[in-house]
């Protein structure tokens, strides 16, 4: 009987062993199910195999093996479900050790109890069905998105989405990058929703997602036969087929996948795995990334062939700390959001909560600003949303970022250069925006502090699409 920290399994069923690397090197499961679909010792085919392999649908951090062995310490964990390669769900309560050799950690030891329940075999029978759906777990119908509610009174994202109708109906592949929280996805709906190509076949993948082994088999397919136990499957570009696959993360992508796909957008044919038949495929690709593409090629991430390929069709999303002008918007429209998810009546914020955000870098861009007063007007009743309502690790980091951000303009060093009606807009947008934060709202004494008649500070304010209700 194992026992740690008032946790015991009086007995096991099954046990796993998997190198550093994840290959199976020993495993033995009895089965106690509850019918005769799963036999004693068919297990034996996984030898060798990846243990992301043979369980696709396994996340990284969920995985009890992966902990054990990206940290050396025993893994104790309860109720991990999976499913394998052949569609059986798995509900398991799991020790793992960590196979130590010299210091060096070599491998693991998994040992598990199948605590499997009826309704968890049920659903193990629904999923053998639609096996293709289980296991691949890419295909979505995307959510309803047009470039109406995309927010924005930045200049460069306006440019954004006109362009992005124009690449949404031409047939040229697409790459998307910006920052995590920028609205990658929104603009990958919206093009969806505004092209003329099937929405039932739209299919998205997170590169970062996919063990690298299975890589090949998920996008291209397989052939019966194409290794030991491997059934024919239809890949991610036959699923689409028709319609459009959007690749996020594709800087995860292998670089000798990246060939290959690069091949798949010039000729437009794919061969799955263990294939010597060409199949032609009709798919739009929409690709997407969190850096800088010069610095993925730099870096060895992104082949400099595949970059150029996506050359006809780039957006670049703008993080919001360069967008200052958009910041109320956002925060009008998730303090409404945020009132109907709470039942709450929130009206705005305070001046200083307001200067506060203006200074933030916000490294989380939009999606982080969401949070943020979504979780503020959680825990308020308050008709304004203050300091003290936000995230407590939230206070000192924007302090320290406003003072940092502060010095950073004291000493900047023009290196490089924009364009000037770009750098005035900027400019003129902050000094308004605190200037009426200082006032309250008051046109004339926001016109007196910046020196410009009132006549023309409305005309700036009407022009930049600031909203005035914030400020009062």
């Amino acid at each position: 009987m194992v026992n740690k920290n008032n946790w015991t399994m009086d007995y096991v069923d099954s046990v796993l062993i998997v190198d550093k690397y994840y290959t199976i090197i020993h495993t033995l499961r009895f089965n106690p199910r509850f019918d005769g679909s799963l036999h004693e010792n068919t297990y034996s085919d996984y030898l060798n195999k990846n243990f992301f392999e043979i369980y696709p649908n396994m996340k990284h951090a969920e995985s009890s093996m992966v902990e054990c062995i990206k940290t050396g310490k025993i893994v104790i964990k309860e109720n991990q479900k999976f499913i394998d390669m052949n569609g059986n769900v798995f509900n398991t309560r799991n020790l793992t050790i960590p196979i130590i050799n010299k210091g060096e950690i070599v491998g693991a030891i998994e040992l598990s109890k199948d605590i499997t329940s009826i309704d968890d075999d049920i659903q193990s029978k629904l999923i053998k069905k639609n096996e293709k759906e289980s296991v691949i777990e890419a295909k979505i119908s995307p959510q309803k998105v047009s470039f109406e509610e995309i927010i924005t009174s930045n200049k460069e994202m306006e440019k954004n989405i006109e362009v992005a109708k124009i690449y949404a109906k031409s047939e040229n592949p697409i790459l998307i990058y910006g920052e995590t929280g920028t609205g990658k996805e929104m603009f990958v709906q919206a093009m969806v929703d505004y092209s003329e190509r099937n929405e039932e076949k739209f299919v998205a993948q997170n590169c970062a997602a996919i063990p690298e082994s299975l890589f090949e088999s998920l996008l291209f397919g397989t052939e019966e036969g194409a290794y030991t136990g491997a059934k024919k499957s239809e890949g991610l570009f036959e699923i689409a087929n028709g319609g459009t696959l959007f690749l996020d993360e594709i800087n995860s992508m292998p670089l000798n996948l990246q060939a290959k796909l690069l091949r798949v957008l010039q000729d437009r044919v794919i061969r799955a795995v263990g294939s010597t038949k060409e199949r032609r495929i009709n798919v739009k690709i929409i690709a997407a990334m969190n850096i800088d593409p010069m610095e993925a090629i730099k870096n060895k991430l992104l082949r400099e062939d595949l970059f150029y390929r996506f050359s006809s069709g780039i957006l670049r999303l703008v993080p919001l700390r360069e967008r200052v002008e958009d910041i109320s918007l956002y925060i009008h429209e998730f303090i409404n959001i945020s009132n109907k998810m709470y039942n709450k009546k929130v009206n705005g914020i305070s001046k200083n909560l307001l200067k506060l955000f203006i200074n933030y870098e916000w490294k989380g861009n939009v999606r982080e600003l969401k949070h943020i007063i979504e979780s503020m007007v959680s825990i308020t009743d308050e008709k304004i949303l203050e300091i003290t309502h936000l995230p407590i690790y939230m206070k000192h980091i924007i302090e320290d970022n406003t003072t940092n951000k502060k010095s950073k303009l004291q000493h900047q060093d023009f290196t490089t250069w924009t364009a000037l009606n770009d750098e005035v807009r900027k400019v003129e947008t902050e000094m308004i925006i605190k200037a009426l934060t200082h006032t309250g709202g008051n046109l004339t004494k926001s016109g007196e502090l910046l020196k410009i008649p009132r006549q023309t500070l409305k005309y700036k304010i009407n022009l930049y699409q600031i909203d005035l209700e914030l400020f009062k």
